[in-house]
């Protein structure tokens, strides 16, 4: 059985490892996804004064099923997002191995490869997030289309996709795309350097033996809040821009938001975005080192 086990291919591994974190991860965070973005796009004067008026107003609405609001987006494209962000981190990782997988990376190749794989990862990311930002934060009223005139809510992420793309063209469903970029690449660099140099620090006070569970834990949730220390200023403008037509790009959605808020408008959220970020990316690591040992 354990050489069966053995061929499957790495690149397969981490496809399957991925999905299987991704699907984690969202069934743990989507609540607090959803509390991030709507305090990200409410207007200004905001509509919410914090993130437990924002969860009081969302159950009181709309019950607790307001929580997972356009879950399905995610939930079939993270865990593909997933999939995509880890195979292509495995392939980097490998490609700068030179053929030996024996030979130990450095925390900067680890970094190096985290960057690349984030660069990957935002042309995934990017379209699943906007029908995701859209879902989340329409009025069950309608919402405001490209000629500035109420339309029926959205149906769903089918219905969503296809009103866009059909609004706006292919492209559409790419916007905010450059500001995408900015976001996931620093942020996996940050993620794998966090998550990996943590468990080799755990890793030294017991050498002769595997990490506990609880250490898994703590290095995949210390990886969530490394991830977006240096990000999330770029989501807030990610999310306006991607939710609001009238900029025009995102250079104007950043102009626009530092002259109408300031600057602790590109911190709005952050702390349902904080406080999801360590289970959610706990569950994301875990998963993923389970369904890899389950494998080996």
């Amino acid at each position: 059985m354990s050489s069966e086990k053995s061929a499957i291919p790495p690149l397969a591994k981490d496809i399957i490892a991925g999905t299987v974190g991704g699907w984690a991860q969202v069934v743990v965070g989507h609540p607090f996804d959803t509390l991030k973005v709507r305090l990200q796009t409410q207007p200004s004067p905001p509509i919410y004064r914090n993130a437990m008026h924002c969860f009081q107003s969302l159950v009181t609405q709309e019950g607790p099923k307001g929580l997972y609001r356009g879950v399905a987006s995610p939930l079939a494209g993270i865990g593909f997002c997933n999939a995509v962000v880890f195979m292509s981190n495995g392939y980097f990782r490998r490609m700068l191995q030179f053929g030996d997988e024996t030979k130990p990376l450095s925390i900067a190749d680890i970094g190096i490869a985290g960057g690349l794989a984030g660069t990957v990862m935002a042309f995934f990311n990017c379209p699943i997030e906007l029908l995701k930002v859209k879902l989340q934060v329409q009025d069950p009223a309608g919402v405001i289309g490209p000629t500035g005139k109420l339309e029926p809510a959205y149906k769903g992420v089918i219905d969503c996709g296809l009103r866009t793309a059909r609004a706006q063209g292919l492209q559409g469903l790419y916007r905010g795309l450059g500001v995408t970029l900015l976001r996931d690449s620093p942020s996996y660099v940050c993620y794998f350097v966090t998550y990996e140099g943590l468990k080799r620090v755990l890793q030294s006070f017991h050498k002769d033996e595997p990490l506990s569970t609880a250490e898994l834990l703590l290095a995949g949730g210390a990886a969530g809040f490394g991830a977006w220390i240096p990000a999330y200023p770029q989501d807030v403008i990610k999310s306006r821009y991607q939710n609001d037509t009238r900029y025009t790009s995102a250079r104007h959605a950043f102009r626009s938001v530092m002259r109408e808020v300031g600057v602790k408008a590109f911190f709005n959220g952050i702390g349902p975005t904080m406080a999801r970020a360590f289970p959610a990316n706990a569950a994301t690591f875990f998963a993923y080192e389970m369904a890899m040992k389950a494998m080996d």
